[in-house]
């Protein structure tokens, strides 16, 4: 079994705190030549030990992606947190991560608790190793305007609108990634094409409204800029389903059943509901001149 370098957490969003682990991982692996690895779970912890809904940053397939492009690791443990793993002693769980995955190194952060009543910390994990010959680092809070860098607090940002103040807390913009689907086809009707997508189910949905936005297509080395509406499309028929759809901008080609990667870059204005096409179509001209202003 080949050695691994395991950053432990859950890792929801990928933001700047989680930065200064995964770097750590990553510099550490190549050092002793082991396979720097992620852990995380299937469901948000808090959700089965308090029980409450957390809606989440980035779905597992999106952390996954993000790790492998900002920090090469490939591998992501995936574990299921049921109530044996919940119950699970904290030297228990450690002795776990070293025997199935070779672990022969932890990077945690300074606030990580683990473990049965969440009685293992990051000082107990670090004698633990001590006693049983392996490495651990423990990373310190990552603060920004005096603020500490946290998951909880970005979901905050993202729900009130704030999407330029959460891409300095991230590290990069909150981004959505999805295969284009089959929409209404209005647009094309008024002269705005739109792609369209979804979050997937348990992700948080940032406010309603209109963002300035950017987007790569698989198997397209361009980047593009769009108004992205997040909402009911109040409209044309204010259901209950909240769609992302995007106008992109200068693009005319089809791109249905392409996986899209949308960032969301700034919020322009909160989703209105129309008194007519017309004046719909309007509104869509004066976002993009709103886009083109912002990617400036």
């Amino acid at each position: 079994m080949r050695k691994t370098v395991i950053a432990l957490g859950f890792f929801d969003g990928i933001h700047l705190g989680h930065a200064a682990l995964l770097r750590r991982t990553s510099d550490v692996a190549t050092a002793i030549g082991a396979e720097p690895a992620m852990l995380t779970f299937d469901t948000h912890p808090d959700e089965l030990i308090g029980d409450v809904v957390i809606p989440l940053l980035t779905s597992q397939e999106e952390r996954a992606a993000i790790v492998q492009e900002e920090f090469g690791i490939r591998t992501m443990i995936s574990l299921r947190f049921d109530e044996e793993l919940r119950n699970m002693e904290w030297e228990a769980f450690a002795d776990r991560l070293i025997a199935d995955f070779g672990a022969s190194h932890f990077v945690v952060g300074h606030d990580f608790r683990f473990g049965r009543s969440a009685y293992g910390n990051s000082a107990k994990l670090m004698a633990h190793c001590a006693r049983l010959g392996i490495g651990c680092d423990v990373i310190p809070a990552v603060t920004l305007d005096g603020i500490t860098v946290s998951s909880t607090y970005i979901r905050a940002l993202l729900i009130d609108g704030q999407a330029e103040r959460a891409v300095r807390f991230i590290g990069r913009p909150h981004r959505l990634t999805d295969t284009v689907r089959f929409g209404y086809r209005l647009g094309r009707t008024i002269g705005a094409p739109t792609i369209n997508m979804k979050f997937e189910p348990g992700v948080l949905i940032p406010k309603h409204g209109v963002y300035a936005s950017r987007l790569r297509i698989e198997d397209d080395p361009s980047t593009y800029f769009a108004a992205t509406n997040i909402g009911r499309r109040l409209t044309v028929a204010d259901t209950s389903d909240v769609t992302v759809e995007s106008f992109i901008l200068d693009f005319d080609r089809i791109v249905y059943g392409k996986r899209v990667t949308l960032e969301f870059l700034r919020f322009l204005r909160p989703e209105l509901k129309f008194d007519s096409l017309d004046a719909l179509k309007a509104q869509i001209a004066a976002d993009v001149d709103a886009v083109r202003l912002a990617a400036v």
